[in-house]
Protein backbone atom coordinates (compact mmCIF):
# COMPACT_ATOMS: atom_id res chain seq x y z
CA UNK A 1 0.00 0.00 0.00
CA UNK A 2 0.93 3.29 -1.05
CA UNK A 3 2.60 5.55 2.17
CA UNK A 4 0.73 9.18 2.36
CA UNK A 5 -1.02 12.03 4.70
CA UNK A 6 -4.55 11.42 6.37
CA UNK A 7 -6.07 15.11 6.82
CA UNK A 8 -7.69 16.24 3.74
CA UNK A 9 -5.63 16.22 0.18
CA UNK A 10 -6.95 17.02 -3.57
CA UNK A 11 -6.06 15.61 -6.83
CA UNK A 12 -5.59 18.00 -9.08
CA UNK A 13 -5.04 17.18 -13.16
CA UNK A 14 -1.10 16.87 -12.95
CA UNK A 15 -0.45 18.29 -16.55
CA UNK A 16 3.06 17.44 -16.32
CA UNK A 17 3.71 18.97 -20.04
CA UNK A 18 7.32 18.91 -20.09
CA UNK A 19 7.79 15.55 -17.93
CA UNK A 20 9.77 14.01 -20.81
CA UNK A 21 11.69 17.09 -22.00
CA UNK A 22 15.56 16.67 -20.36
CA UNK A 23 16.63 19.50 -19.06
CA UNK A 24 18.49 22.16 -21.42
CA UNK A 25 20.92 25.00 -20.47
CA UNK A 26 19.04 28.56 -21.23
CA UNK A 27 21.23 30.95 -22.95
CA UNK A 28 22.84 33.62 -21.17
CA UNK A 29 21.06 37.18 -21.40
CA UNK A 30 22.12 40.74 -21.85
CA UNK A 31 21.89 41.23 -18.41
CA UNK A 32 20.69 39.89 -14.90
CA UNK A 33 19.25 41.44 -11.91
CA UNK A 34 20.01 40.22 -9.37
CA UNK A 35 17.96 40.53 -5.79
CA UNK A 36 19.82 40.46 -2.23
CA UNK A 37 16.80 38.95 -0.58
CA UNK A 38 16.51 35.10 -2.48
CA UNK A 39 15.68 33.28 0.93
CA UNK A 40 13.74 33.41 4.16
CA UNK A 41 15.60 36.02 6.90
CA UNK A 42 17.96 39.31 7.02
CA UNK A 43 18.45 40.73 2.83
CA UNK A 44 22.39 39.89 2.21
CA UNK A 45 24.05 43.18 1.81
CA UNK A 46 26.00 44.38 -1.28
CA UNK A 47 29.74 44.01 -1.53
CA UNK A 48 29.99 45.74 -4.72
CA UNK A 49 29.37 48.90 -6.68
CA UNK A 50 28.79 50.15 -9.90
CA UNK A 51 31.72 49.98 -12.37
CA UNK A 52 33.13 46.78 -10.63
CA UNK A 53 34.11 43.38 -12.66
CA UNK A 54 32.29 40.44 -11.52
CA UNK A 55 33.10 36.79 -12.02
CA UNK A 56 30.26 33.60 -12.39
CA UNK A 57 30.02 32.59 -8.96
CA UNK A 58 32.04 35.69 -7.13
CA UNK A 59 30.01 36.92 -3.96
CA UNK A 60 28.63 39.92 -4.77
CA UNK A 61 26.26 40.40 -1.56
CA UNK A 62 27.25 38.62 2.28
CA UNK A 63 25.33 37.36 4.49
CA UNK A 64 23.96 39.88 7.26
CA UNK A 65 22.97 37.56 10.07
CA UNK A 66 22.63 34.23 11.06
CA UNK A 67 19.17 33.64 9.40
CA UNK A 68 20.69 34.98 5.92
CA UNK A 69 23.08 33.88 3.44
CA UNK A 70 25.49 34.87 0.66
CA UNK A 71 24.22 36.04 -2.72
CA UNK A 72 26.91 35.27 -5.59
CA UNK A 73 27.03 36.61 -9.42
CA UNK A 74 25.83 34.10 -11.92
CA UNK A 75 28.04 35.99 -14.32
CA UNK A 76 30.68 37.77 -15.45
CA UNK A 77 30.81 41.50 -16.10
CA UNK A 78 30.11 44.84 -15.00
CA UNK A 79 28.33 46.10 -12.33
CA UNK A 80 25.73 48.98 -13.88
CA UNK A 81 24.21 49.65 -10.51
CA UNK A 82 22.49 48.58 -7.44
CA UNK A 83 19.31 49.52 -7.33
CA UNK A 84 15.63 48.43 -6.57
CA UNK A 85 13.04 46.53 -9.21
CA UNK A 86 10.10 44.07 -8.74
CA UNK A 87 10.35 40.89 -7.83
CA UNK A 88 7.80 38.43 -8.10
CA UNK A 89 5.73 39.42 -4.99
CA UNK A 90 5.24 43.15 -7.46
CA UNK A 91 7.38 44.98 -4.77
CA UNK A 92 10.36 46.82 -5.79
CA UNK A 93 13.22 44.80 -3.55
CA UNK A 94 17.12 46.18 -3.85
CA UNK A 95 19.49 44.06 -6.24
CA UNK A 96 22.34 44.36 -8.20
CA UNK A 97 21.99 44.90 -11.99
CA UNK A 98 25.20 43.16 -14.20
CA UNK A 99 25.79 44.05 -17.65
CA UNK A 100 26.96 40.28 -19.22
CA UNK A 101 30.49 40.03 -20.55
CA UNK A 102 31.68 36.72 -21.72
CA UNK A 103 31.43 34.02 -19.23
CA UNK A 104 34.37 33.94 -16.89
CA UNK A 105 34.31 31.90 -13.82
CA UNK A 106 35.56 32.11 -10.46
CA UNK A 107 38.93 29.93 -10.87
CA UNK A 108 38.54 27.44 -8.01
CA UNK A 109 34.98 26.07 -9.52
CA UNK A 110 35.40 22.77 -10.84
CA UNK A 111 33.35 22.89 -14.45
CA UNK A 112 33.80 19.39 -15.33
CA UNK A 113 30.74 16.04 -15.54
CA UNK A 114 33.33 13.82 -13.10
CA UNK A 115 31.36 12.53 -10.20
CA UNK A 116 33.07 12.77 -6.95
CA UNK A 117 31.65 10.80 -4.37
CA UNK A 118 34.50 10.73 -1.77
CA UNK A 119 34.98 12.80 0.44
CA UNK A 120 36.86 13.80 3.87
CA UNK A 121 34.88 16.73 6.24
CA UNK A 122 33.47 16.88 9.30
CA UNK A 123 30.06 17.97 9.84
CA UNK A 124 30.45 21.23 11.26
CA UNK A 125 33.00 21.79 8.07
CA UNK A 126 30.13 20.60 5.22
CA UNK A 127 27.57 23.43 6.86
CA UNK A 128 30.19 26.47 6.74
CA UNK A 129 30.89 25.05 3.42
CA UNK A 130 27.28 25.03 2.65
CA UNK A 131 26.09 28.28 4.02
CA UNK A 132 29.35 30.06 2.21
CA UNK A 133 27.96 28.85 -1.06
CA UNK A 134 24.70 30.64 -0.44
CA UNK A 135 22.08 27.41 -0.69
CA UNK A 136 18.81 27.16 0.49
CA UNK A 137 15.99 25.18 0.00
CA UNK A 138 14.91 24.90 -3.37
CA UNK A 139 11.18 23.67 -3.02
CA UNK A 140 9.95 27.20 -3.37
CA UNK A 141 10.38 28.11 0.85
CA UNK A 142 14.27 29.41 0.40
CA UNK A 143 15.00 28.57 3.89
CA UNK A 144 18.88 29.08 4.38
CA UNK A 145 19.84 25.19 4.86
CA UNK A 146 22.53 25.51 7.17
CA UNK A 147 19.82 26.82 9.51
CA UNK A 148 18.08 23.99 8.99
CA UNK A 149 21.42 21.97 9.70
CA UNK A 150 22.10 23.28 13.48
CA UNK A 151 19.00 22.48 15.47
CA UNK A 152 17.86 24.23 18.63
CA UNK A 153 19.46 23.15 21.62
CA UNK A 154 17.66 19.96 23.52
CA UNK A 155 16.44 18.47 20.20
CA UNK A 156 18.38 15.95 17.78
CA UNK A 157 17.72 15.13 14.43
CA UNK A 158 17.13 11.35 13.57
CA UNK A 159 16.04 11.22 9.64
CA UNK A 160 17.04 13.03 7.03
CA UNK A 161 13.67 13.06 4.73
CA UNK A 162 14.63 14.24 0.93
CA UNK A 163 11.80 15.48 -1.42
CA UNK A 164 11.14 14.35 -4.41
CA UNK A 165 7.27 14.99 -4.64
CA UNK A 166 6.98 17.27 -6.95
CA UNK A 167 3.05 17.41 -5.85
CA UNK A 168 2.26 20.90 -7.43
CA UNK A 169 0.62 20.21 -10.98
CA UNK A 170 2.61 21.06 -14.17
CA UNK A 171 6.17 21.70 -12.69
CA UNK A 172 8.78 18.59 -13.79
CA UNK A 173 12.05 20.16 -12.55
CA UNK A 174 12.42 18.20 -9.71
CA UNK A 175 11.61 14.81 -11.74
CA UNK A 176 14.11 15.80 -14.45
CA UNK A 177 16.56 16.49 -11.96
CA UNK A 178 16.36 13.05 -10.03
CA UNK A 179 16.94 11.22 -13.78
CA UNK A 180 19.29 13.02 -15.21
CA UNK A 181 21.81 13.68 -11.95
CA UNK A 182 20.82 11.07 -9.62
CA UNK A 183 23.91 10.21 -8.32
CA UNK A 184 24.89 13.74 -7.68
CA UNK A 185 21.32 14.09 -5.51
CA UNK A 186 22.82 10.81 -3.80
CA UNK A 187 26.27 12.22 -3.03
CA UNK A 188 24.73 15.72 -1.38
CA UNK A 189 22.05 13.32 0.86
CA UNK A 190 25.33 11.47 2.28
CA UNK A 191 26.82 14.89 3.22
CA UNK A 192 23.44 16.05 4.21
CA UNK A 193 23.38 13.22 6.41
CA UNK A 194 27.07 13.74 7.85
CA UNK A 195 26.47 17.89 8.36
CA UNK A 196 23.19 16.25 10.38
CA UNK A 197 25.25 13.16 11.94
CA UNK A 198 22.11 10.73 11.32
CA UNK A 199 22.49 7.49 9.81
CA UNK A 200 19.07 7.02 7.98
CA UNK A 201 17.70 9.38 4.77
CA UNK A 202 14.69 8.64 3.27
CA UNK A 203 13.63 10.01 -0.45
CA UNK A 204 9.86 10.51 -0.81
CA UNK A 205 8.56 10.12 -4.19
CA UNK A 206 5.33 10.09 -5.77
CA UNK A 207 4.00 7.00 -7.89
CA UNK A 208 3.97 9.12 -10.55
CA UNK A 209 7.31 9.44 -11.39
CA UNK A 210 8.28 5.69 -11.80
CA UNK A 211 11.60 6.01 -13.95
CA UNK A 212 13.04 8.26 -10.70
CA UNK A 213 11.64 5.77 -8.69
CA UNK A 214 13.48 2.71 -10.74
CA UNK A 215 16.25 4.49 -10.95
CA UNK A 216 16.78 6.16 -7.59
CA UNK A 217 15.86 2.62 -6.06
CA UNK A 218 18.67 1.35 -8.00
CA UNK A 219 21.64 3.41 -7.74
CA UNK A 220 20.67 4.29 -4.10
CA UNK A 221 21.64 0.73 -2.90
CA UNK A 222 25.50 1.80 -3.69
CA UNK A 223 24.74 4.33 -0.90
CA UNK A 224 24.48 3.29 2.80
CA UNK A 225 21.77 4.29 4.85
CA UNK A 226 18.92 5.47 1.83
CA UNK A 227 15.95 4.31 1.29
CA UNK A 228 12.95 5.26 -1.22
CA UNK A 229 9.45 5.83 0.28
CA UNK A 230 7.17 5.28 -2.63
CA UNK A 231 3.66 7.66 -2.06
CA UNK A 232 0.02 8.12 -3.44
CA UNK A 233 -0.39 10.91 -6.16
CA UNK A 234 -2.37 13.29 -3.88
CA UNK A 235 -1.90 16.99 -3.28
CA UNK A 236 0.06 18.30 -0.85
CA UNK A 237 2.11 15.29 -0.80
CA UNK A 238 5.28 17.19 -0.91
CA UNK A 239 4.29 20.00 2.06
CA UNK A 240 7.32 19.17 4.72
CA UNK A 241 4.53 18.05 7.71
CA UNK A 242 2.38 16.15 5.03
CA UNK A 243 5.75 14.61 4.15
CA UNK A 244 7.17 13.48 7.65
CA UNK A 245 3.44 12.30 8.20
CA UNK A 246 3.22 10.28 5.11
CA UNK A 247 7.29 8.31 5.84
CA UNK A 248 7.54 8.88 9.36
CA UNK A 249 4.20 8.33 10.96
CA UNK A 250 4.94 11.35 13.48
CA UNK A 251 2.68 14.47 13.54
CA UNK A 252 4.24 17.87 13.86
CA UNK A 253 3.12 19.52 16.63
CA UNK A 254 0.77 23.09 15.88
CA UNK A 255 3.27 25.69 15.84
CA UNK A 256 6.34 23.18 15.77
CA UNK A 257 9.02 22.88 13.33
CA UNK A 258 9.52 19.43 11.69
CA UNK A 259 13.14 18.90 14.40
CA UNK A 260 10.39 18.30 16.93
CA UNK A 261 9.68 15.16 15.79
CA UNK A 262 13.42 14.60 14.78
CA UNK A 263 13.22 14.95 11.28
CA UNK A 264 15.32 17.56 8.51
CA UNK A 265 13.11 17.50 4.84
CA UNK A 266 15.35 18.60 2.07
CA UNK A 267 14.79 19.11 -1.43
CA UNK A 268 16.27 17.23 -4.19
CA UNK A 269 17.04 19.92 -5.67
CA UNK A 270 18.83 21.20 -2.69
CA UNK A 271 20.69 18.23 -2.39
CA UNK A 272 22.14 18.53 -5.86
CA UNK A 273 22.90 21.86 -4.98
CA UNK A 274 24.74 20.67 -1.63
CA UNK A 275 27.04 18.28 -4.31
CA UNK A 276 27.43 20.95 -6.43
CA UNK A 277 28.97 23.49 -3.44
CA UNK A 278 31.08 20.99 -1.33
CA UNK A 279 32.73 18.53 -4.46
CA UNK A 280 33.32 20.95 -7.22
CA UNK A 281 33.53 24.43 -4.64
CA UNK A 282 30.28 25.82 -7.01
CA UNK A 283 27.79 27.94 -4.85
CA UNK A 284 24.38 29.23 -5.44
CA UNK A 285 24.05 30.96 -8.87
CA UNK A 286 21.64 28.37 -11.18
CA UNK A 287 19.06 26.14 -10.95
CA UNK A 288 16.28 23.82 -13.07
CA UNK A 289 13.08 25.87 -13.87
CA UNK A 290 9.88 24.16 -16.06
CA UNK A 291 8.44 27.07 -18.27
CA UNK A 292 5.09 25.36 -19.39
CA UNK A 293 1.42 25.74 -19.98
CA UNK A 294 -1.07 24.69 -22.21
CA UNK A 295 -0.40 27.28 -25.08
CA UNK A 296 2.96 26.78 -24.81
CA UNK A 297 4.99 25.75 -27.89
CA UNK A 298 7.93 23.77 -26.14
CA UNK A 299 6.99 23.23 -22.60
CA UNK A 300 10.89 22.98 -21.25
CA UNK A 301 13.30 22.49 -17.78
CA UNK A 302 16.04 24.63 -18.22
CA UNK A 303 19.20 25.15 -15.78
CA UNK A 304 19.20 29.28 -15.55
CA UNK A 305 21.10 31.80 -14.29
CA UNK A 306 19.78 33.94 -11.40
CA UNK A 307 18.75 36.97 -12.07
CA UNK A 308 17.74 36.14 -15.88
CA UNK A 309 14.37 37.53 -16.81
CA UNK A 310 11.38 35.44 -17.25
CA UNK A 311 10.70 37.15 -20.83
CA UNK A 312 14.00 34.54 -21.53
CA UNK A 313 12.45 31.82 -20.78
CA UNK A 314 9.36 32.70 -22.51
CA UNK A 315 11.17 33.01 -25.99
CA UNK A 316 13.12 30.29 -25.29
CA UNK A 317 9.44 28.00 -25.17
CA UNK A 318 8.06 30.58 -28.16
CA UNK A 319 7.16 33.56 -27.29
CA UNK A 320 4.05 34.21 -25.38
CA UNK A 321 1.10 32.72 -26.23
CA UNK A 322 -2.05 35.10 -27.60
CA UNK A 323 -4.62 33.64 -25.20
CA UNK A 324 -2.30 33.99 -22.22
CA UNK A 325 -4.39 35.46 -19.23
CA UNK A 326 -1.96 34.75 -16.56
CA UNK A 327 1.94 34.29 -15.57
CA UNK A 328 2.18 32.29 -12.79
CA UNK A 329 5.60 31.91 -10.66
CA UNK A 330 5.38 28.49 -9.59
CA UNK A 331 2.65 25.97 -10.29
CA UNK A 332 -1.03 26.90 -10.26
CA UNK A 333 -1.71 25.83 -6.11
CA UNK A 334 0.93 27.89 -4.28
CA UNK A 335 2.60 30.29 -7.17
CA UNK A 336 1.74 33.82 -7.46
CA UNK A 337 1.04 35.45 -10.60
CA UNK A 338 3.66 38.13 -11.77
CA UNK A 339 2.90 41.33 -13.35
CA UNK A 340 5.34 41.48 -15.50
CA UNK A 341 8.22 39.52 -17.92
CA UNK A 342 11.18 41.37 -16.41
CA UNK A 343 10.89 40.04 -13.09
CA UNK A 344 14.25 37.91 -12.27
CA UNK A 345 14.67 34.17 -11.85
CA UNK A 346 15.58 33.40 -8.12
CA UNK A 347 16.77 30.93 -6.19
CA UNK A 348 12.68 30.23 -5.09
CA UNK A 349 11.96 30.21 -8.75
CA UNK A 350 10.84 25.99 -9.47
CA UNK A 351 8.89 27.31 -12.55
CA UNK A 352 7.01 29.64 -14.76
CA UNK A 353 2.93 28.74 -15.95
CA UNK A 354 1.75 30.54 -18.37
CA UNK A 355 -2.13 29.87 -18.05
CA UNK A 356 -4.73 30.36 -20.77
CA UNK A 357 -7.61 33.03 -20.19
CA UNK A 358 -9.87 30.58 -19.81
CA UNK A 359 -8.00 28.77 -17.23
CA UNK A 360 -7.17 31.46 -15.19
CA UNK A 361 -10.61 33.81 -15.36
CA UNK A 362 -12.28 33.75 -11.41
CA UNK A 363 -15.46 32.72 -11.67
CA UNK A 364 -17.85 34.83 -9.63
CA UNK A 365 -18.38 34.73 -5.79
CA UNK A 366 -21.40 33.75 -4.24
CA UNK A 367 -22.16 32.81 -0.43
CA UNK A 368 -20.70 30.16 1.52
CA UNK A 369 -23.25 27.08 1.36
CA UNK A 370 -22.05 25.57 4.28
CA UNK A 371 -21.29 22.75 2.11
CA UNK A 372 -17.98 22.04 4.41
CA UNK A 373 -15.34 21.27 1.20
CA UNK A 374 -12.85 22.78 2.30
CA UNK A 375 -12.63 21.77 5.80
CA UNK A 376 -12.46 18.15 4.42
CA UNK A 377 -9.77 19.51 1.91
CA UNK A 378 -7.46 20.63 4.54
CA UNK A 379 -4.03 18.89 4.73
CA UNK A 380 -3.78 20.71 8.49
CA UNK A 381 -7.18 20.33 10.23
CA UNK A 382 -8.27 23.66 9.70
CA UNK A 383 -11.54 25.54 9.27
CA UNK A 384 -10.94 27.37 6.40
CA UNK A 385 -14.25 28.89 5.56
CA UNK A 386 -13.78 30.53 9.30
CA UNK A 387 -10.45 31.49 8.88
CA UNK A 388 -11.87 33.61 5.56
CA UNK A 389 -14.93 35.23 7.24
CA UNK A 390 -12.04 36.32 10.44
CA UNK A 391 -9.66 37.85 7.97
CA UNK A 392 -12.10 39.19 6.14
CA UNK A 393 -14.07 40.90 9.28
CA UNK A 394 -10.27 41.58 10.56
CA UNK A 395 -10.52 39.64 13.67
CA UNK A 396 -7.47 38.88 14.10
CA UNK A 397 -7.52 37.64 18.09
CA UNK A 398 -9.64 34.73 16.64
CA UNK A 399 -7.69 34.11 13.51
CA UNK A 400 -4.98 33.82 15.78
CA UNK A 401 -7.10 31.03 18.28
CA UNK A 402 -7.98 29.18 14.94
CA UNK A 403 -4.56 28.70 14.35
CA UNK A 404 -4.41 30.56 11.21
CA UNK A 405 -0.60 30.15 11.35
CA UNK A 406 -0.29 26.74 10.71
CA UNK A 407 -1.83 27.48 7.49
CA UNK A 408 0.04 25.70 4.70
CA UNK A 409 -1.18 28.11 1.91
CA UNK A 410 -1.65 24.89 -0.36
CA UNK A 411 -4.73 26.17 -1.81
CA UNK A 412 -6.78 23.39 -1.33
CA UNK A 413 -9.44 24.80 0.35
CA UNK A 414 -10.41 27.37 -3.17
CA UNK A 415 -9.42 24.08 -5.64
CA UNK A 416 -12.09 22.90 -3.53
CA UNK A 417 -14.85 25.67 -3.39
CA UNK A 418 -18.10 25.40 -5.04
CA UNK A 419 -18.74 28.89 -4.33
CA UNK A 420 -15.88 30.08 -5.99
CA UNK A 421 -14.88 31.54 -2.43
CA UNK A 422 -10.93 33.42 -2.63
CA UNK A 423 -10.10 31.26 0.92
CA UNK A 424 -6.55 31.11 0.50
CA UNK A 425 -6.06 34.73 -0.54
CA UNK A 426 -7.96 36.01 2.72
CA UNK A 427 -6.45 33.68 4.72
CA UNK A 428 -3.18 34.62 3.98
CA UNK A 429 -4.19 38.58 4.50
CA UNK A 430 -4.83 36.97 7.69
CA UNK A 431 -1.15 35.37 8.09
CA UNK A 432 0.46 38.56 7.47
CA UNK A 433 -1.48 40.59 10.20
CA UNK A 434 -1.77 37.93 12.78
CA UNK A 435 2.79 37.25 12.13
CA UNK A 436 2.99 40.81 12.70
CA UNK A 437 1.10 41.09 16.46
CA UNK A 438 3.26 38.27 17.07
CA UNK A 439 6.23 39.90 16.49
CA UNK A 440 5.38 42.66 18.08
CA UNK A 441 4.71 41.09 21.22
CA UNK A 442 8.06 39.75 20.85
CA UNK A 443 9.78 42.70 21.10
Amino acid sequence: MLKTFKKGGVHPPENKLSAGNPIEVLPLPASVFIPVAQHIGAPATPVVQRGDQVKTGQIIAKSSSFVSTNIHSSVSGKVKKVDFQADSSGYPKQGILIDVEGDEWVEDIDRTEELKKEFDLEGAEIIKKIQEAGIVGLGGATFPTHVKLVPPKGMKAEVLLINGVECEPYLTSDHRLMLEKADEILVGIQLLKKAMNVEKAVIGIENNKADAIQLLSQKSKEYEGIDIAVLKVKYPQGGEKQLIKAVTGREVPSGGLPIAVGAVVSNVGTAFAVYEAIQKNKPLFERVVTITGKGVAKPSNFRVRMGTPTSALVEATGGLPEDTGKIISGGPMMGRAIASLDVPVTKGTSGILLMKKEESKREEVIACIRCSRCVSACPMGLEPYLLMTLAEKQIFDRSEDNKIMDCIECGSCSYTCPSSRPLLDYIRFGKGKVGEIIRSRKK
